[in-house]
């Protein structure tokens, strides 16, 4: 049940992500929900450090509120600025 949940939260997180961030994002079903649980990784583990929060460890853990999603969307939304960062062309 919680690989289940890692890919509903991991979903919900990279598509939220990627429909707030500006710009656009490539990648496919796959790569939203990589995104997503990445995200909920980063952002959990930040939230709980910055914060001291058991929400943002909830994240962290993959379960489904909505504190979590909030934290994971975070962390994905990070994760995105900074691959954009390593893939930016330069002319």
């Amino acid at each position: 049940m919680d690989i289940i949940a890692w890919l509903v939260l991991g979903l919900i997180a990279g598509a939220l992500a990627k429909l707030i961030y500006p710009g656009q994002q490539g990648g496919g079903i796959f790569a939203t929900i990589g995104l997503g649980i990445l995200g909920a990784l980063v952002g959990g583990y930040l939230g709980q450090i910055l914060l001291g929060s058991s929400s943002a460890a909830a994240a962290s853990a993959g379960a489904l509120s909505l504190p979590s999603i909030f934290f994971a969307v975070l962390g994905a939304m990070l994760l995105i600025f900074i691959w954009g960062l390593f893939t930016r062309r330069t002319a």
